[in-house]
């Protein structure tokens, strides 16, 4: 094949046209170091830079730091952090250059600086990019300068939340009165809104605040009949029941009011009365997983009492109907309704506050009761709901008016009479996070949108702020034109002038703003485009940083950290727009190599996402592979068919030329696919498309060893050097290179002959490849990702080891684990050991998949989570993990497992899941002889069901006794098409569409022939009108119902009798064969049923 080079007189034209890059930081709750540096601190730092410094050191000794302006500047290796080593290095304008213990001496001086102990370390890292061990002032400012440029871009990105202008309407029904909550009612669709007055008067509003109708709350309907229509009290709250599509209305009355709002007539169903005290504010909770279990309805009353009641069984109804011949509502009375109701219990906690509750929330996950008052001795309260634990008051001065609760964050937002908005951590009760200043009026509420990462607050003058939660800035600032708000006049507001609806990803947020009698909407946007998946094509795990990098098609990096999960960094357009191939670790750890399918190669600073170096491409083509060597030497390989190698000789060159000087020159015939290294040996080992490895020794860059697998001419897809056994005494004879080649794993030693000592097939199923290839250090476990999604973990300690065998073996390592983990191809997997973890050291395994996913598991397969969730993770702790199997089962199934295997697994009780498990052996890492037999055995079982495989997939259908479906012949064609232009590892990443459907069609059967086996032989002529609704399926599900001998006889259900009578012939005209169906007894035959009908006809 013919090696391409640009020809062009530029060879750094390519970086200039491409889009630029730019990066975003994700620094959580606290606001960077650099971003606290005022001018002061500035001109206090200059003068630090300028003079000598004395300072002492860690050990307590007095160091006087000093050089003169003229001293020639040099580089040097970066001294140790245990002491601070004077000497020479970069220097700035003004000649004089810091270490650490130098740096952290000056920071301590500035005022202010107690908080920047720990971040102190972190943000000479940062300046220091070249890792010398010293910076200089010059070099301090252009990193300021480069972070404000940075923050600026990234305000006015995030600043961008409103979609359109807010949209105002007016309540002409509210008679002037302001309104008190707004309620979002979902279900039943479509999406409406409700505002509920003081007056107590229904506004309900559509989608596009429209008024649809209003309506107007009734008296008590113990009053007299002509006073039954005028309600003459006020409302206090509102709440949705989305379960039971129930509206719940309180009012200074003392008393409950619960709406039906699922019709059009929005009737009052039941009026609870009866409550001590008045409700001041109120939230309800249900389980949305399993909507049958019991929910609670919580308020917080004028007292400063906290209220439960317990609905036990919501759907069958909220409360015992009493028979009564009054109309209207049915009247309860609290104290009477609970102590022998099987449908409601009540419970009232001990006092929580000394002044009316004016917020309450529930978080499910803790079991928490949250809530706040204007009393400055409780001002919070976060309370366990069974009071088994001690419960966090914070004391705030003048009390809070509002707060919201973040639990993926742990952040806890407040605002008071004060004009300042604060962010408190879940557990220090102390001191808050930050104070948020700008507004100039009491701040009347707050609510946070995580997706967003922004915190909404709304002051009195009508002023919203839209606050930054990583920067804790304010990026946008709003007045709302209401026409009710005057100058110098304060208007009416109600207690709940806040309503932020959340939508799908997909859509757009709302968030609706009250002031006296008139709503503001405001449209927020949707999911943010560097949020949408993506399709990663390689990562890379850095054990020194904790940090997990991934790299997807679209030219984005981002940075994840491995003890929570989060997002920490990320860089777009790293290549433009073009697809990053290859990334790569440099030996300091704190940088990062990338590679693109254009040729180029660029460095980044890992800390703070900033492009340091571009290296020359050489080619338009592909890189595939890049090896990092101490001193700033690099080694790259791809499409172009030679290693070509830079050297970084200055730290301040951004563009680095090519060095074509490798001593054997171009060598492979084809495209380079793949690459590893050696350190222990300097060995190199490169693979191309051909099928042909190369092993190079660094030393005269010459081949070591040409191999070539019996498999035919399958690519190379990964390299793999076992650096444990490279350590060991007897290497040479022992196979020390691993290669997948079109699934198989090659087992390569350095010396020989023979260089091959065997090869066995990985994936489960046939004409799959192995793309991700791992061990860990001390090469006891082998870890492979395939293209059907399988990670599997191999035991690899003693597999290979006896060097009499002259044949190479086609025998499997011991099989421990096997999982889908992902719906996609793998393009990573590597063992993960973090010294975070509750114990440290305890590994982990990373896999990371072309689907767009990247996820994090315990090496028996339970997943920790997926980096980029909204719960984070702590290793360590088994709570915080995503352990369930059925929760990965219901996002991927596995199409290819048998019946049959199913129901072996599930006997031996190794399923971890439809979409995960299909072979399981727990056991620990060093089996012994008796459970290496039995993975032996395993895998020759293993053996014999990919034959039988093979040989389905070939046409040789099993013997079934059934006439194939179409479903089955077109999974045959599928497996069948072959482009015989296109080679099959040519481009494996890529999925065909067909097998998607193939699949999607599998789990319809499937889905069919469960129901079928369920409900049975359904006639559908035979059907019955139930509830406006002619579902079958509905009637069966419904319960059996004893005949009632004798009714009650009331004039209106004689009435309502005599109406439905002349409707008698048609619901007697349909006759139903189920039992549950049918309108006659057991007893009475259909005949006789006909009969007695046309004798009630005739009459």
């Amino acid at each position: 094949m013919e090696v391409f080079r640009r020809k062009t007189d530029d060879p750094w034209k390519v970086y200039e046209e491409e889009i630029p890059s730019r990066s975003l930081r994700y620094m959580g709750l606290g606001v960077s170091l650099q971003d606290e540096l005022r001018l002061e601190h500035l001109q206090l730092l200059r003068e630090c830079f300028s003079r000598p410094l004395t300072f002492v050191t860690d050990t307590g000794a007095p160091v006087r730091s000093s050089r003169p302006h003229d001293e020639p500047v040099t580089s040097h290796p970066r001294p140790s952090r245990g002491a601070a080593k004077l000497g020479t290095g970069r220097g700035g304008s003004l000649g004089n250059s810091m270490g650490l213990e130098e740096f952290r001496a000056v920071m301590r001086i500035l005022p202010g600086s107690e908080g920047w102990v720990s971040e102190m370390e972190e943000l000479f890292d940062e300046v220091d990019t070249s890792c010398e061990g010293r910076v200089g002032w010059e070099q301090f400012c252009s990193y300021i300068l480069q972070c404000a440029l940075q923050r600026s871009t990234e305000e006015q990105a995030r600043g961008d939340t409103l979609t359109s202008q807010p949209l105002l309407r007016h309540c002409q029904h509210n008679k002037q009165e302001p309104v008190i909550r707004v309620v979002c009612v979902s279900q039943p669709p479509p999406l409406r809104f409700i505002s509920i007055s003081k007056g107590g008067v229904l506004s309900v509003w559509n989608r596009h605040l429209h008024l649809m109708r209003s309506l107007e709350l009734i008296g008590d309907p113990a009053e007299g009949e002509h006073l039954r229509g005028k309600f003459k009290g006020w409302t206090t709250d509102a709440i949705f029941l989305p379960n039971v599509h129930k509206m719940v209305v309180t009012t200074l009355g003392r008393e409950l009011r619960f709406f039906d709002i699922s019709t059009r007539n929005y009737t009052e169903e039941f009026h609870l009365f009866g409550l001590s005290n008045a409700v001041t504010s109120m939230c309800y909770w249900y389980d949305t997983k399993s909507p049958t279990d019991r929910s609670v309805l919580m308020w917080g009353d004028e007292k400063g009492f906290v209220h439960l009641l317990w609905f036990l069984k919501p759907l069958k109804g909220l409360f015992e109907i009493p028979f009564s011949n009054q109309k209207g509502p049915n009247r309860l009375y609290l104290p009477d309704l609970c102590p022998n109701s099987p449908l409601v219990t009540y419970q009232q906690l001990s006092r929580v506050h000394q002044e009316p509750i004016n917020r309450i929330k529930y978080e499910s996950q803790g079991e928490l009761i949250m809530t706040s008052s204007e009393s400055a001795t409780s001002s919070v309260v976060i309370m366990d709901l069974n009071l088994r634990r001690k419960s966090y008051i914070w004391k705030i001065n003048k009390g809070v008016t509002s707060f919201d609760f973040c639990p993926a964050l742990s952040l806890l937002v407040t605002c008071g009479l004060d004009p300042a908005v604060r962010l408190w951590n879940r557990y220090v009760m102390s001191r808050p996070v930050a104070t948020l200043h700008g507004h100039n009026t009491t701040v009347l509420d707050v609510a946070i949108h995580q997706r967003l990462n922004h915190i909404f607050s709304y002051s009195r003058d009508a002023v919203l702020k839209i606050w930054d939660i990583p920067s804790q800035r304010c990026v946008r600032t709003l007045q709302l034109r209401f026409p009710c708000v005057k100058p110098g006049l304060s208007p009416e507001y109600g207690h709940f002038p806040f309503l932020l609806h959340h939508t799908t990803q997909a859509s757009p947020s709302m968030l609706l703003v009250t002031c006296k009698d008139y709503l503001a909407c405001l449209h927020l946007q949707g999911k943010s485009t560097d949020e949408t998946r993506a399709s990663f094509t390689c990562a890379i795990y850095n054990s020194h940083l904790g940090q997990v990098v991934t790299a997807c098609a679209d030219s984005s990096l981002a940075v994840w950290d491995v003890g929570t999960g989060c997002k920490t960094l990320e860089v777009r357009h790293a290549h433009g727009e073009e697809e990053i191939t290859c990334v790569a670790l440099h030996h300091t750890h704190r940088h990062l190599l990338t590679g693109a399918s254009n040729g180029t190669i660029k460095m980044w600073d890992l800390l703070n996402g900033h492009n340091l170096h571009k290296m020359e491409a050489v080619s338009d083509t592909e890189v595939t592979g890049i090896i990092c060597f101490p001193g700033n030497r690099l080694l790259a390989v791809g499409w172009s068919q030679q290693i070509v190698q830079y050297t970084i000789t200055d730290p301040n060159d951004v563009y680095v030329r090519a060095d074509m000087s490798w001593k054997s020159g171009h060598q492979h015939r084809d495209d380079v696919l793949a690459v590893a290294h050696c350190p222990a040996r300097r060995l190199l080992a490169t693979g191309s498309f051909d099928g042909e490895v190369i092993i190079w020794t660094l030393d005269t860059e010459r081949p070591l060893a040409r191999l070539h697998s019996d498999h035919g001419q399958a690519p190379v897809d990964r390299l793999l050097f076992l650096q444990g056994r490279a350590q060991s005494g007897q290497w040479g004879r022992r196979p020390l290179l691993l290669s997948s080649q079109a699934g198989y794993m090659c087992w390569w030693s350095v010396t020989g002959p023979p260089h091959c000592h065997g090869w066995f097939y990985a994936p489960q199923n046939a004409g799959e490849c192995v793309l991700a290839l791992s061990s860990d250090q001390d090469d006891r476990l082998l870890l492979t990702g395939d293209t059907a999604g399988f990670l599997q973990v191999w035991d690899i300690s003693q597999f290979c080891l006896d060097n009499t065998h002259t044949v190479p073996t086609e025998e499997r390592p011991p099989l421990l684990h096997r999982w889908r983990a992902h719906e996609g191809p793998l393009v990573c997997v590597e063992c993960v050991e973090c010294v975070e973890s509750r114990p440290p050291g305890v590994l982990h395994l990373l896999s990371v998949s072309a689907d767009g996913t990247a996820r994090l598991w315990t090496v028996q397969g339970d997943a920790v989570g997926t980096f980029g969730q909204e719960r984070r993770w702590t290793l360590g702790n088994v709570s915080t993990y995503q352990c369930s199997r059925e929760d990965w089962s219901k996002q991927a199934s596995d199409p290819n497992v048998d019946e049959e295997e199913e129901e072996e697994e599930e006997g031996a009780g190794k399923e971890l899941g439809d979409s995960q498990s299909v072979e399981r052996t727990d056991g620990p890492e060093d089996s012994g002889q008796v459970q290496r037999a039995d993975m032996t055995g395993q895998a020759q079982r293993m053996d014999q069901e990919e034959r039988s495989h093979n040989k389905t997939v070939e046409g040789k259908v099993p013997d079934s006794g059934k006439p194939p479906t179409g479903l089955d012949v077109l999974a045959q064609s599928h497996s069948e098409f072959k482009d015989p232009c296109i080679s099959p590892a040519q481009n494996p990443l890529k999925v065909s569409p067909v097998s998607h459907v193939v699949q999607q069609l599998q789990r319809k059967m499937a889905s069919w022939q469960t129901r079928r086996q369920t409900f049975g032989r359904i006639d559908p002529k035979k059907l019955s009108l139930i509830d406006s609704i002619c579902v079958p399926f509905q009637a069966l599900i419904m319960p059996e119902m004893s005949p009632v001998s004798e009714a009650p006889q009331r004039p209106e259900m004689l009435d309502e009798v005599l109406r439905f009578s002349q409707f008698s012939r048609f619901s007697r005209s349909t006759t139903l064969s189920s039992p549950l169906l049918s309108s006659c007894s057991p007893e009475t035959t259909p005949a006789q049923e006909r009969t007695s009908d046309m004798e009630a006809t005739d009459s």
